[in-house]
């Protein structure tokens, strides 16, 4: 099983918010097999003393440096936390407080000391999820699977979920034609999936609530649109999965679900590109990471897309948003950070993307709400 605990948008935003005079990020590639996970601690065990060796530069009080190592040396030794990893591993540390976060992405061991957290990877796992929740819905049956990019896809079971649309509405069929029912007819079996719908839709709210994750659609007519029209669900894909059915196995739905992700994925990328290409002569646009920090600086940012896997590090003028580039060291930031950071505040739109998904293979690439 995957154990996961991505980060809400406000979590993180909260993350982003976060300064102090010793923040330490570290991310970690683990595995969800307990029995190989030893060499995850083996490596986070080398990061964190890369960590200690640059928090030692900076002014700290020796007691702030030991509170760090010693939240890391509990993390380490803590058996019990170790036996339940997904594919990588974001802490977050700091003299009073380390949080750590379990994500379905496979991230690169990364380790950034400043004053503050070394967010873009992390931002990944929330911008596009590679796991999803299928509800798998027919008259005769119904079931919630979730799917993982690298692992067997597992159902999920939901408490006071019905079982059937008959049973939902205590009948032993919906199909009874008769003239001695009260609910007769094509508009009458309607009304009866309906009434089964939202019994579906009100036991899946409770499991999902927290949950990022997108809920994908698995059904045909008329009970795709049936349950599109009462739910309340928001994370509801547009794209239903019409090429299964209840003799699908869990496996096979997954399969069909990552093809909606993908169709998620790449649609998104693909109205960004299309605004970008229309704003490029109206100097609405950009690649460049000085012009970004001032326009992100000045909120003029409108969506934002950044590469999470690399970093360039340097400093952000606060007011003018003048970029200073500069070797790595607990002086300086991820500067693309920064900027994502303060396009977020401004009320951007950010996803973090692979490199080939920006234009001009640069570090990122904006659009932006006026001319700078």
């Amino acid at each position: 099983m995957l154990y996961i605990d991505t980060p809400t948008l406000q979590q993180f935003k909260k993350l982003n918010s976060e300064r102090a005079r010793a923040c330490v990020s570290i991310y970690l590639p683990t595995t969800p097999l307990t029995q190989d996970i030893d060499a995850s601690r083996i490596e986070l065990g080398n990061l964190v003393k890369n960590a200690m060796s640059q928090l030692e530069e900076l002014s700290l009080d020796k007691g702030e440096i030991a509170a760090i190592g010693e939240e890391f040396d509990d993390l380490l030794e803590d058996d019990e936390f170790w036996r339940f990893q997904a594919h990588s591993l974001a802490i977050f540390a700091t003299p009073t407080k380390i949080r750590t976060f379990r994500l379905a992405n496979k991230l690169n061991a990364t380790v950034e000391v400043a004053d503050r957290f070394l967010l873009k990877p992390l931002l990944r796992a929330i911008t596009f999820p590679h796991d999803a929740l299928v509800l798998a819905l027919s008259e005769n049956a119904v079931r919630l699977v979730e799917v993982f990019p690298d692992l067997p896809p597992q159902e999920i079971k939901v408490p006071g979920m019905p079982s059937d649309a008959a049973s939902a509405n205590n009948r032993s069929t919906i199909n009874d034609r008769s003239a001695k029912r009260r609910i007769t007819g094509s508009e009458g079996q309607k009304v009866l999936l309906a009434n089964y719908a939202r019994q579906v839709d009100a036991a899946l709210r409770p499991v999902l609530s927290g949950r990022d994750l997108p809920l994908i659609l698995a059904a045909t007519q008329p009970l795709d649109s049936i349950f599109r029209s009462v739910t309340s669900i928001t994370s509801l894909a547009d794209e239903t999965i019409t090429d299964t059915n209840d003799r699908s196995t869990d496996s096979e739905i997954a399969t069909s679900a990552q093809k909606v992700l993908d169709g998620i994925y790449a649609s998104q990328i693909e109205e960004f590109n299309a605004t970008f290409e229309a704003r490029k002569g109206a100097s609405r646009t950009t690649t460049d990471i000085s012009d970004a920090a001032r326009a992100a600086t000045f909120g003029a940012i409108e969506t934002l897309l950044v590469d999470f896997d690399e970093v360039v590090h340097g400093t952000i003028d606060e007011e003018s948003g003048a970029v200073t580039f500069a070797d790595e060291g607990p002086h300086t930031f991820g500067v693309v950070d920064e900027i994502m950071s303060r396009a977020l505040a401004s009320g951007a739109t950010v996803l973090a993307v692979r490199k080939p998904d920006l234009p001009h293979d640069a570090s990122l690439a904006a659009t932006l709400r006026y001319p700078i």
